[in-house]
């Protein structure tokens, strides 16, 4: 049964059950705590926390989901990949266990022409929490099961939690028996590789006081609503309903290996079964290829693009471990473009906007394969200089820490450093490099701990939520009256702030705008009887609940205390031209570039705008003219603005683009400019006629990454102020050069050709003085042994013309065993060329290690061939000892 199939049937199955039918959520995800969001459960944590009141008592979806804490084992075994899909069923204080064990069983066990997946009974087993006394007898009443295939087990495996104090319950995990050939039996107690869990149910039943470990907590009490929370793996069903032994062998995954594996002109499955074996590396090589390509392809479809930091590294390391594996393979010509559109044409059935999104999908993830190439071009040459060095000094072990800086500096995978090291006979100091990657993962878990830290205690943000949801008036007022429902200090909640504190305010009541969309949040002042509170910040800590920072300018505020809230109106009207003029700019992207051009992120705030979009190549200036006259035209036409509530099937339909990255409700705000010319979903606030942006001028454009540009300009009186600035700059500029400002650019024009033309002169002059002293250095040669050595400081000769006199000098001493060392300290930084004939050589005085020997005394490095070398140091005030160094070397030879 294709996996697409399965999924079809899944939600058809639980459709029929009157479960609403939830679209996957983007992988991106509003939660602090997540890069992405790993589990089926995570777009409906509100609902389950009782942090909001759920649309459907019952929902089903099948949700994309990247787990990427694993990611050095992908290709190892059956178990790790990093992108999945999570079928669910969940239901909100409507069914409980019952219907929960019923559904399952009936979905698993139905033969497949009634619409199930025909699963046999008799290979089915169940676990239940030690003391779930409940879900033991319903699994027997409800199912054919026998007691003895109902096992009992402890926190550690049938019990969930967040890891916080919050919502809590047993679980109950069903397992298949796959056969003897795949372990012991005995049961999912004795071995899971046998009994594969496929299906987990959770009964989140309990309100949990303290959660010390997974298996240490405290129960405070029953929640008051009982909730239902399942998940099944796709792909793990997929691989017992397709009778492969692992994920990479199903169907949306299996044809990108098959491609790959014919790429390399080697064979897959020589490792045959679950575990892939050290012995046959092309197997893991082929699986993480299939795994990553597929998991870059869902990445960019929902908006991360390559980066050094957060999801853009996570993607970037993905799509770089596949061109590194397709590398180990043999395959040295660009892969993805052979392989991305297989992942596409399978996955394009179940997500179709990654066939829509296409042409900007591949532009980005071409663009990072093409840079990786180019990485790995420089670091072999940094590669070759250190194993040079470590083979110079007798050592047979490439050092771990420089194994470590080619890894984390340059980006160089540590397979080609051992791949490379063991082609010049060297081992590598895996320990060493290991010690240093564990260093750098544990300083990482730690200042991600202490980042979550400032996230996680979410407790008293839903003790304010429980008492209802902030009423927010953003979109209509300036002004609102209101009460201070709860004051926070430290994330702690408390009764008053005084003067001078800093802490946070929710009103029942505001008209402050929320951060949210790429748009900051608004400022203001909160003023009560007797007390001014600054606004320097607004969040929504969890949805529904406006949160102000302020600085108590004077008095003092208190909890129930009635509020008056004051945007500052000036603020808010140069925020709204910002955000208008960023979907102004990115339709006319659209006009100019293409429908691939889509915008990818921003950020606004009063007078200036930033916009992120895919694309491949800088913009010339003629098209960010075109550009900047497209949008302006906008605003001059004085199209109109206006917001538009609707679902978000309806929105899509009516041609509303979302931005990549950002969470929406099945209801959603769409704004129009000019019709369908520009419309988005979006949640920010908005001028009501474009000619209210103002003047828009584009101040920037430059890459943020592979596949990705930015553009920023200034909206308003902004942006006249800019132009007022550059227009006094021109006018000085043509006062110091003598012309009017129509004429100043031809003016500098000739200015830079005659000053070009003089650099020229001067430089053909010291050429031709450093050429006229070369005979004069023939005569200062001194005989160092069997060789006539040639050691000189030279101030009045750049480096870059170091090179011609050493070798000028080197070829009039004919067939003689000569060396040239000449040292340049014309520069901020001291350069020495050492040239040598082919006699000297033969006597084995080798210009490279002369240069070595010189460079150390300047305190830097360098290299070369034997006959023509070059290095560099710090300082120029030690060029007599770099010279008193080779004659040492040449000395010794």
């Amino acid at each position: 049964m294709e996996t697409a199939e399965i999924r079809r049937r899944w939600l058809a199955y639980f459709e029929g059950k009157d479960h609403a039918v939830v679209p996957s959520a983007p992988l991106i995800h509003d939660d602090p705590n997540l890069l992405f969001v790993n589990a089926g459960m995570v777009p409906f944590k509100p609902y389950l926390l009782g942090q909001q009141t759920p649309p459907w008592q019952r929902a089903t979806s099948v949700q994309k989901c990247v787990r990427t804490g694993d990611i050095e084992e992908v290709g190892k075994t059956s178990r790790h990949g990093t992108f999945f899909q999570m079928n669910g069923n969940f239901s909100f204080g409507d069914y409980f266990k019952a219907g929960a064990i019923s559904m399952a069983w009936e979905f698993l066990t139905t033969p497949e022409a009634g619409g199930g997946l025909g699963l046999r009974k008799d290979d089915l087993w169940a676990t239940v929490y030690n003391d779930d006394d409940e879900a033991f007898d319903l699994w027997l009443e409800l199912t054919d099961l026998p007691a003895e295939r109902i096992v009992r087990r402890d926190e550690e495996d049938n019990y969930w939690s967040m890891g916080v104090p919050g919502p809590g319950g047993p679980s109950s995990e069903i397992f298949l028996d796959r056969g003897a050939e795949y372990g012991r039996d005995g049961g999912p107690a004795v071995d899971e590789d046998r009994f594969m869990e496929i299906w987990n149910l959770v009964f989140m039943q309990h309100e949990l006081s303290a959660v010390r470990s997974k298996s240490d907590f405290d129960i405070a009490g029953n929640l008051p609503q009982q909730n239902i929370d399942t998940g099944m793996g796709l792909e793990r069903i997929a691989s017992v309903l397709q009778g492969v032994d692992n994920l990479y062998e199903i169907d949306q995954v299996y044809p990108v290996l098959d491609r790959a594996a014919e790429m390399a002109g080697v064979e897959y499955g020589a490792s045959s079964g679950h575990i892939a074996s050290e012995s046959h590396p092309h197997d893991v090589h082929l699986r993480v290829v299939a795994d990553h390509v597929r998991s870059g392809l869902m990445l960019i479809g929902d908006g991360v693009v390559p980066g050094n930091e957060g999801r853009g590294y996570v993607l970037r390391r993905m799509l770089r471990r596949a061109v590194r594996s397709m590398r180990l393979l043999g395959v040295t010509d660009p892969a993805l473009p052979e392989l991305l559109p297989i992942s596409r044409d399978l996955m394009g059935e179940s997500y179709p906007e990654l066939v829509s999104g296409w042409d900007r999908i591949s532009q980005i993830a071409y663009a990072e394969e093409d840079a990786f190439r180019r990485t790995l071009e420089a670091g072999t040459t940094i590669f070759d200089v250190a194993a040079g060095q470590t083979k110079d000094a007798g050592q047979k072990v490439f050092p771990g820490d420089k194994a470590f800086a080619l890894h984390d500096t340059y980006g160089f995978p540590i397979d080609l450093t051992l791949e490379m090291a063991a082609e010049q006979g060297l081992a590598v100091d895996e320990a060493g490099f290991r010690g240093l990657m564990t260093e750098q993962r544990e300083r990482a878990k730690a200042d991600a701990r202490a980042k979550k830290s400032g996230h996680a205690n979410t407790e008293v943000w839903r003790e304010l939520r429980s008492l209802g949801a902030t009423d927010w008036r953003a979109y209509t007022d300036l002004a609102t009256d209101g009460r201070v429902v709860g004051l926070v200090r430290d994330g702690e909640r408390v009764g008053g702030l005084s003067q001078g504190e800093t802490g946070q305010v929710v009103l029942d009541t505001t008209s402050f705008y929320a951060e949210s969309g790429g748009q900051v949040a608004d400022a203001g002042i909160i003023t009560l009887d007797g007390a001014r509170l600054e606004v320097v910040d607004v969040q929504r800590p969890v949805k529904g609940l406006v949160a102000h920072t302020v600085k108590v300018a004077s008095g003092e505020v208190t909890e129930g205390a009635d509020a008056r809230a004051e945007v500052d109106p000036t603020w808010r009207i140069e925020a709204a031209q910002a955000h208008s003029g960023t979907h102004v700019v990115h339709a006319a992207l659209r006009q100019v570039l293409g429908p691939s051009a889509l915008q990818s992120g921003s950020y606004n705030k009063p007078g200036y705008l930033r916009l992120d979009f895919a694309w491949n190549g800088a913009l010339d200036a003629a098209t960010r003219s075109e550009l900047e006259e497209v949008a302006n035209l906008a605003v001059r036409d004085d199209l109109p603005v206006s917001a538009h509530w609707m679902s978000l099937p309806a929105a899509r339909e009516w041609g509303a683009l979302a931005l990549f990255g950002e969470t929406y409700d099945e209801d959603v705000r769409v704004i129009e400019i000019g019709g369908p010319w520009s419309r988005e979903l979006c949640g920010g606030t908005h001028v009501q006629h474009s000619s209210q942006i103002g003047a828009l001028t584009l101040t920037g454009e430059s890459s943020v990454g592979s596949g990705s540009r930015r553009l920023e300009a200034f909206v308003g009186l902004n942006a006249l102020r800019h132009l007022a600035t550059e227009r006094a700059l021109v006018a000085e500029l043509s006062t110091i050069a003598g012309v009017q400002p129509t004429e100043l650019k031809d003016k500098v024009s000739q200015l830079v050709a005659r000053l070009k033309e003089t650099e020229r002169e001067i430089t053909a002059m010291k050429r031709q003085q450093a050429q006229g002293a070369t005979a004069g250095l023939v005569d200062e040669a001194e005989q160092v042994g069997g060789i006539r050595l040639v050691t000189k400081e030279l101030p009045e000769v750049d480096g870059g013309d170091l090179r011609t006199v050493a070798q000028d000098v080197r070829g009039r001493f004919g067939d003689a065993a000569a060396a040239v060392a000449l040292v340049s300290t014309a520069g901020a930084k001291p350069v020495v060329v050492v040239a040598t004939t082919q006699a000297a050589r033969d006597a084995g005085v080798k210009a490279g290690a002369l240069v070595k020997a010189a460079a150390t005394a300047l305190g830097g490095g360098g290299g070369g061939k034997d006959d023509l070398a070059q290095g560099g140091g710090q300082d120029n005030s030690r060029a007599a000892d770099a010279l008193a160094a080779i004659r040492a070397a040449v000395a010794n030879a």
